[in-house]
């Protein structure tokens, strides 16, 4: 059965006229990598009536280790009983937006399908797009509960570096990178020691499957995009890659979003580690135009 756009976004008007459902939950992701607490901090000046915040180092990370990248999955117990915290239980409608329309949300999104929860969708054009619409802000924090989600980790495929690191060179893999030109062809880099990518990996920039104002392109759009990028599709495999194994959920968003999945391809893996996780060792080739 195609996958309608209602099925995983919603507009800011459907949304603001559904604000009392009981059985929908709303979470705020707005989150800046150089200013870690200026998200946290927007969201106490002013969010949608309601939402909960999710920060990403803390709520949908765990701790980085020497062998990680930068935003390592969270431990399943923790993330549980932050679900819970926000009241969330499996018949839960969540919604999630940030105001970079949807690179950060995008990541919650796929955690929670991950945690085995279906009933998850973004706000299309994110708090941008609720502004514009006229709707009103709220500066009050809502009371997080004591439950805990019966979280069902492993729903969404992930790839590790050693599973990269075997396919380079062997043409089984598609790995799409979700980050900037600059940053893929290691031209500049602001965040990460090092510059450049995965050796064979395909630049599919994350803000190319949003229109200017943040708002996803329609299906027919998104579909004509990713074959592009995926070429012939003689690749057994596909993957998503980025910096840390954000930006890249939002591929995997748009490629359900666009109808390849589950139609025409099975759900692309997360490689979860991404360049931040890859460029740890050495020993790892890397290419740039740099």
């Amino acid at each position: 059965m195609p996958v309608k756009r209602a099925d995983l976004l919603v507009t800011p008007e459907q949304l603001a006229g559904e604000l009392d459902r009981k059985d929908q939950v709303i979470v705020d992701c707005r989150f800046n990598l150089k200013k870690p607490e200026a998200g946290r901090q927007a969201w106490e000046a002013g969010h949608i009536p309601g939402a909960f915040y999710a920060d990403l180092d803390k709520d949908l990370a765990s701790p980085v280790t020497p062998e990680s990248g930068r935003h390592p999955l969270p431990e399943p117990e923790i993330f549980a009983a932050r679900l819970g915290g926000w009241g969330v239980n499996p018949a839960t409608r969540v919604i999630v937006y940030d105001d970079v329309g949807g690179g950060i949300a995008g990541r919650l999104w796929w955690l929670l399908r991950w945690a085995g929860h279906e009933k998850a969708l973004l706000l299309d054009g994110g708090l941008p797009a609720w502004e514009e619409a006229g709707l009103p802000l709220d500066a009050g924090q809502p009371e997080l509960a004591s439950a805990r989600y019966p979280v069902k980790p492993g729903s969404m495929p992930v790839i590790s570096t050693a599973e990269v690191q075997s396919s380079v060179g062997t043409g089984e893999l598609c790995l799409l990178d979700a980050r900037a030109p600059k940053r893929f062809e290691g031209i500049h880099e602001p965040i990460d020691p090092v510059a450049g990518h995965v050796p064979g990996a395909v630049n599919l920039p994350y803000n190319e499957c949003i229109d200017d104002a943040g708002r996803f392109l329609d299906a027919g759009e998104l579909q004509s995009i990713l074959q592009e990028r995926l070429g012939a599709g003689d690749q057994e495999a596909v993957a998503c890659t980025c910096g840390s194994g954000v930006t890249a959920c939002h591929i995997v968003f748009a490629m359900e979003l666009a109808g390849l999945v589950p139609d025409q391809m099975e759900t692309p893996a997360l490689y979860v580690g991404s360049w931040s996780e890859w460029i740890r060792s050495e020993d790892r080739p890397r290419e740039s135009a740099a």
